[in-house]
C-alpha cells in the first residue's frame, strides 16, 4: 500500500512556522527505512498495512510532543499484490507523457 499523509501540529513557533514541528515526523518516516519521498504538501510512504500505519502513528506522536493538538490528512492507495508502486505509478504516466 502507498500512504500519502501530513501532518502539522495546531500551532507554529513564534514565526508561524510548523517546519520543525514537520521535520520531527518526516525524520521517523525515514528512519523507518520504508519507501519515502516527501514534497511540499505530503509524505508519501509505502509498505504493508500493519508497518505503514505504525510508521505514521510515530510521525503523528512526534509532532504530538511539542503540540497539545495535531492534524493529520491521510489518502492511501490499497493495492495487494504489489510493491514498488511509490516509484513506478510516476514512472506509467512519464512513459504515457512520451518522457
Amino acid at each position: 500500500m502507498i500512504v500519502a499523509f501530513s501532518i502539522s501540529p495546531t500551532g507554529g513557533d513564534e514565526t508561524g512556522s510548523v517546519s520543525a514541528a514537520v521535520a520531527e515526523a518526516v525524520r521517523v518516516v525515514r528512519a523507518s527505512g520504508l519507501p519515502n519521498e516527501t514534497n511540499a504538501m505530503f509524505t508519501n510512504i509505502e509498505g504493508e498495512w500493519d508497518e505503514v500505519m505504525a510508521v505514521v502513528k510515530q510521525a503523528v506522536d512526534a509532532v504530538a510532543a511539542v503540540s497539545p493538538r495535531v492534524s493529520l490528512v491521510l489518502k492511501a492507495d490499497i493495492r495487494p499484490g504489489h510493491t514498488g508502486q511509490l516509484t513506478a505509478k510516476v514512472e506509467r504516466i512519464e512513459q504515457a507523457l512520451g518522457g
